[in-house]
């Protein structure tokens, strides 16, 4: 690794960009595991253009992989897409090894919103929000016809068939080695509604609000194609209508912008295939379970220490809203959530640990992210959101514990600890209890609703 990054970069970009007469400037945006990102700004003849550079240095990955693919094959993607009328970036050159700048690709910068609250919410965005359901069919029909057989992807992408997809799904997260028996019934649902045929096509793996540029036309740029792979093109459908990714607009299911007609309309003009909602609906639950998977995932690469992170361990207490997603599709039905209204100034002794909590999450939210910028802002917020639960979980925890150990000594009929009783419900899942068990769905839904209100009460599956 060179010492002065932008000396080596800049000699890469008079090399390889026509016309470049030097690097201006080189912002680093984000920084994660595995990738990074860059703006650079770049003096040519006719004045200062902008660029991105996406890279994975050779310090943190010899392989030079993002999700299931490396940078030279996303990078392969993009050309691929580009060259059929896809919306996206245009990329210039890739980095090779004599560089010693790791992995990555340079590519235009492109103007607009990525931020999915930004774009089911600014006004800006408000005349062309009504469109872009039916402009993401369209965009998936054209991503699902891309001829990737005839290039080297054939032999870059990963091959996977629904049913192997969910079987991966679950043994990462039974390797986790956590009791969830919510997670453990839709694998089996899963496996019990697996398609029974299916096209093979590329399929993006990503593609959801938060993954798409979007400005007053509309789509500008289809982002992030590192989990990209050979499967069943309506995953790319039901991921797009996952609850997660309406960040709050739950009235308008594909991506808190549109509505499920307008998508699988435009998939129609494009493909020239009619998508069922059953399909989506199928891989719309995987999505969620999938999504409960990866945030206990997340989860558990910060407790072994492997990314320390003040964000993992709230992102863990997400996946009850994956798994009510999946509740609210499969085993819809009542459920009680414990008041949470009911006043923290409990006792005689004051201040009480949830008060004590709540004032150092009011003094966060309220005073320091207040007076704080970009990121450092959004970590105040970060930390007031964790004391939060912590306070939730205080007030009702064990008031939820002890219900739910009562039910499982229904549902088990026998007496165990709260943690023993878990597993031997998720093994009996895993054996071979029937899905329809009386007072099973009632357990689950009840269970997972309790977690959720002490995780995230304003979620919009809980109401």
């Amino acid at each position: 690794m060179p010492e002065d990054f932008e000396a080596a970069l800049e000699k890469v970009l008079q090399r390889k960009l026509p016309g470049c007469q030097g690097l201006l400037s080189c912002e680093q945006l984000t920084a994660g595991a595995s990738q990074e990102t860059y703006r650079l700004a770049v003096a040519e003849a006719a004045g200062e253009k902008l660029y991105a550079l996406r890279r994975s240095p050779p310090a943190l990955d010899t392989q030079s992989t993002v999700g299931n693919i490396s940078l030279d094959t996303e990078a392969r993607l993009f050309q691929l897409a580009a060259a059929a009328g896809i919306p996206g970036p245009k990329v210039h050159c890739a980095l090779q090894p004599e560089d010693e700048l790791g992995s990555g690709f340079v590519m235009d910068w492109l103007s607009g919103e990525t931020l999915g609250r930004r774009i089911v919410r600014s006004k800006e965005l408000e005349e062309v929000r009504p469109k872009l359901a039916k402009e993401c069919g369209q965009i998936l029909g054209r991503i699902h016809a891309l001829d990737w057989e005839t290039t080297v992807l054939a032999d870059e992408l990963p091959r996977v068939s629904p049913t192997e997809l969910v079987q991966e799904t679950w043994e990462t997260y039974r390797d986790l080695q956590v009791p969830v028996p919510m997670i453990d019934y839709c694998y089996r649902w899963l496996m019990d509604n697996t398609p029974k045929t299916w096209r093979t096509t590329l399929v993006h793996g990503d593609f959801r609000n938060g993954n798409l540029m979007v400005n007053s036309q509309g789509v500008n740029a289809v982002l992030d194609w590192e989990l990209a792979q050979i499967g069943d093109p309506v995953r790319d459908l039901g991921w797009l209508c996952v609850n997660s990714w309406r960040f709050g607009n739950d009235d308008l299911p594909v991506g808190g912008f549109g509505t499920v007609e307008d998508l699988r309309e435009g998939y129609l003009e494009t493909s020239g295939v009619e998508v069922s909602f059953e399909e989506i609906k199928y891989w719309q639950v995987f999505g969620s379970f999938w999504w409960a998977m990866a945030t206990l995932q997340m989860a558990n690469s910060w407790r072994s220490g492997e990314t320390p992170s003040l964000e993992r361990p709230v992102i863990g207490r997400r996946s009850s809203e994956a798994q009510m997603d999946c509740v609210n599709l499969i085993i819809p039905g009542d459920f009680e959530v414990p008041d949470l209204g009911v006043s923290i100034a409990e006792g005689t002794q004051l201040p009480m640990p949830a008060e004590l909590l709540a004032g150092v999450a009011d003094f966060l939210t309220d005073e320091v992210a207040t007076q704080l910028q970009g990121r450092d802002g959004f970590l105040a917020k970060v930390a007031a959101n964790s004391l939060g639960i912590a306070q939730r979980e205080l007030q009702h925890g064990a008031a939820l514990a002890r219900q739910e150990q009562s039910r499982l000594e229904d549902l088990l009929g026998h007496q165990d600890s709260l943690d023993d009783l878990r597993w031997e419900l998720v093994r009996r899942l895993r054996d071979d209890m029937h899905l329809d068990t009386p007072g099973l769905a009632a357990h689950l839904r009840q269970t997972v609703a309790g977690q959720l209100a002490i995780d995230q009460p304003r979620y919009p599956a809980l109401h």
